[in-house]
């Protein structure tokens, strides 16, 4: 099987190309940087094959596909910064990249006729309530331009194509790339105390272990809406803050405040992040390990690589 993966100079993408290599599977990395920019860890990501590509130019894209044939796209490229997409003069390029570099891809994949995933984000929906949003829900109210450019893209992909995965992920954090974890490790050497907000819920993901799960999808056809977190139950992100302290060895005191306190975030953000993940095993898929686990082995991870 031969696998286009976009955005590997990201943490997921990073991650996938690892995973296809682990398991034999031909892995092409591009991401819009002239070469492989991600970590140079001597992981196997720097040893596959790189085409440089700008998901916003539909010709380059077409052609890139076209060229390589793969059996899958796995699309990981996004314009990720949350606050950033907010700034009037960003707007446009966030849903250049986020919406329209998506049905780019996805046009060309229905030419070449391969499958494709699009991973998403809980951000397609309003946050409200408390019950999880089920992979079907419809009930889009995206409250950022992320989240917005986020289900454009999910709209061109099940628009276009058959053979698709859309998978829905939440909080995420891999070794290649800026995350919450390394930013509250950063923080919490330097400061004694730190606010975190308590009124968000959701659940981590280590897209170490998502890679695994994306590419036991594309080994099938069950193809749909699907959302994947790690296991372990929904929390707050004081709760996280406080476990990734507690297996760091920090002594940093952690205050839950509530968002309006907080009153950092220029993009609204979700209070309920909550994502029904039962399809994954009613489809055959093995869940993702519970976050305690995949934060020791992140950490771990990070140890290693000499990065904490």
């Amino acid at each position: 099987m031969k696998v286009l993966v976009t955005g590997v100079g990201g943490q997921l993408g990073h991650d996938v190309m690892n995973e296809l290599y682990a398991r034999g599977y031909e892995g092409i990395g591009s991401d819009i940087a002239p070469s492989y920019a991600g970590a140079q860890d001597g992981t196997a990501v720097t040893a596959m094959p790189y085409v440089q590509l700008d998901i916003t130019d539909s010709a380059a894209v077409r052609k890139v596909i076209s060229d390589c044939r793969p059996d899958v796209v796995v699309h990981c490229a996004a314009w990720t910064a949350v606050d950033l997409a907010e700034d009037e003069d960003k707007i446009e390029k966030v849903r250049a990249i986020n919406g329209g570099g998506t049905a780019n891809i996805a046009r060309a994949c229905k030419e070449i006729d391969c499958k494709m995933v699009y991973i998403s984000t809980d951000y397609v929906f309003d946050g409200q309530g408390t019950e999880p949003w089920k992979p079907d829900c419809k009930d889009y109210k995206p409250l950022n331009v992320y989240g917005q450019t986020k289900l454009e893209g999910e709209l061109a992909v099940a628009g276009t194509l058959d053979k698709y995965f859309i998978v829905r992920i939440a909080w995420v954090f891999g070794v290649n790339g800026k995350n919450f974890i390394k930013t509250m490790l950063n923080v919490g050497k330097t400061h004694d105390t730190v606010r975190v907000v308590n009124d968000q819920i959701g659940t981590p993901t280590y897209t170490l272990d998502l890679a695994r799960l994306l590419v036991d999808m594309i080994e099938t056809e069950k193809y749909g809406y699907y959302h994947a977190t790690n296991e372990g139950g929904y929390i707050s992100w004081y709760d996280f803050t406080c476990e990734i302290y507690r297996q760091a060895g920090y002594t940093t005191n952690v205050i839950p405040v509530t968002t309006e306190e907080y009153g950092l975030s220029k993009a609204a953000r979700p209070f309920n992040s909550r994502l029904d993940k039962s399809r994954l095993v009613e489809n055959g898929f093995e869940p993702l390990p519970d976050w305690k686990d995949a934060l020791a082995r992140y950490l771990e991870a990070l140890r290693t690589a000499g990065m904490i």
